[in-house]
């Protein structure tokens, strides 16, 4: 009689074991991001438009830039720490460092190192940075790596940045993010 009642107990305790093990906070992945919105440059006298589409993770960037109808200027990728770009031409150009590479492809810099925190809202960590924060607590200006951020307009329902402006010498580069999506 014990041993038919136990086997039903032991059951039950392993069920809720499992549960309980399930119900243990886990570290959250890894933190990537999808985004897509308009991107404008100025640098010196010109200027241009278009739109971009990026897909970051720690191991990796997908980071297209198009025109705003739809062709293709440039593809951005990074793997183990080697960043690529592919021109609408069919040029494709590699380094380690993204800055020099999309001043070499582009004309102007793109400052991917800092740029997957900048979009956050939070300094890239590591370096200097001098942050200033409005009365809800958001960052509204941040001034690292040569660059000054601002950050024009929140995502109420995500609380991310969704208009910002990056500054650095005579290049002005403003982005309008339109969705935001955790990578999955």
């Amino acid at each position: 009689m014990l041993r038919h009642w136990l086997r039903p107990a032991l059951v039950g305790l392993g069920a809720l074991a499992i549960a309980g093990c399930a119900a243990i906070p886990r570290e959250p992945p890894a933190a990537g991001f999808e985004l897509s919105g308009r991107v404008a440059v100025r640098h010196g006298a010109e200027s241009a438009s278009g739109h971009i589409s990026w897909r970051h993770a720690p191991e990796f960037d997908e980071l297209l830039i198009s025109s705003p109808l739809g062709q293709g200027i440039a593809e951005i990728t990074r793997r183990d720490g080697i960043y690529t770009l592919l021109t609408a031409q069919g040029q494709r150009m590699s380094a380690p460092d993204p800055e020099a590479l999309t001043e070499q492809a582009l004309g102007w810099q793109l400052p991917l190192a800092g740029l997957s925190d900048w979009v956050r809202g939070r300094p890239q960590p590591g370096h200097a940075v001098d942050v200033r924060y409005g009365a809800d607590r958001r960052a509204t200006s941040l001034r690292q790596l040569g660059w000054t951020i601002e950050y024009l307009a929140y995502d109420e329902a995500t609380g991310l940045p969704s208009r910002l402006r990056l500054r650095r010498d005579d290049l002005d580069i403003r982005l309008a993010i339109d969705s935001w999506m955790a990578a999955q």
